[in-house]
């Protein structure tokens, strides 16, 4: 698993942000508020594929239309574990925020309203787990390998939050 590695890569760095109290930290938060809106732990990996998915593809318009600096920029100022709508209203419009909410709620069977309620938790839950990659210092010129991994800069398309964080409850 490539990206998993990535991660793991991160957490081991002592030059990166990554640490495992932060993986286990977002890892508990997506059970918790999964649970909390009727999800069971089944579907908590296609809640979080489904959701990395937009994520992954509004970054991507987003680096491409805006470049690098912009999309590290919004992980730095919305990566967390707590609520922030702003980070969804960063990423989504409106209309956007419906699509990815009915298509967690078809893999998933939880209601859409449900999952709409969650987005300001699991966004910046997901720019969080993207954050491991974030360079310790001001201007590191390495980049985020973790990042570079997620937005998948090879167009193979082989990135799966819900295999990541499965793997990654595995190790916690």
């Amino acid at each position: 698993m490539g990206m998993f590695d990535i991660i793991a890569g991160a957490i081991a760095n002592p030059s990166t942000q990554g640490s495992n109290s932060q993986v286990g930290n977002i890892l508990n938060v997506v059970q918790q508020v999964a649970g909390s809106q009727g999800g069971n732990a089944a579907a908590t990996p296609a809640l979080m594929s489904t959701v990395g998915g937009f994520v992954r593809s509004s970054l991507q318009e987003k680096r491409q239309t805006q470049g690098n600096d912009v999309v590290e920029g919004l992980i730095n100022q919305f990566a967390g574990t707590n609520p922030n709508v702003a980070a969804v209203q960063a990423l989504f419009n409106q209309g956007q925020q419906s699509q990815v909410a009915e298509a967690v709620a078809q893999k998933t069977g939880m209601n859409s309203q449900a999952i709409v309620a969650m987005l300001p938790v699991l966004v910046p839950l997901v720019l969080n787990l993207l954050k491991t990659g974030s360079s310790k210092a001001e201007n590191a010129a390495a980049g985020n390998p973790v990042l570079n991994a997620f937005l998948d800069s090879d167009g193979d398309g082989d990135v799966d939050l819900g295999d990541i964080m499965g793997h990654a409850a595995k190790f916690m």
